[in-house]
């Protein structure tokens, strides 16, 4: 497995385990715990995981310029026979 996928996977087990424990547990801290845990999966964990995801692709193919358009239309017509 590559480093970054294992980092993200702990980072993300963490951060699940800290929110669950924050929910079950009767301590003083608890609202604390549902707070690093939630702040750990959106400033940790997504970030992570979307570099993983998109490294090495091109953005361009997934925004909608007017090339873009023209292939999925020429796409939709030709399924359409």
């Amino acid at each position: 497995m590559k480093p970054i996928k294992v980092i993200t996977f702990i980072a993300f087990i963490a951060s699940t385990t800290s929110i669950i424990c924050g929910l079950a547990l009767e301590v003083d801290y608890n609202q604390k715990l549902i707070g690093f845990g939630v702040l750990g999966m959106f400033l940790v964990v997504f970030p992570l995981f979307s570099y993983y995801r998109w490294k090495g692709k091109d953005v361009k193919d997934y925004m909608l310029t007017k090339e873009n358009l023209d292939k999925m239309r020429e796409s939709q017509r030709q399924s359409k026979k």
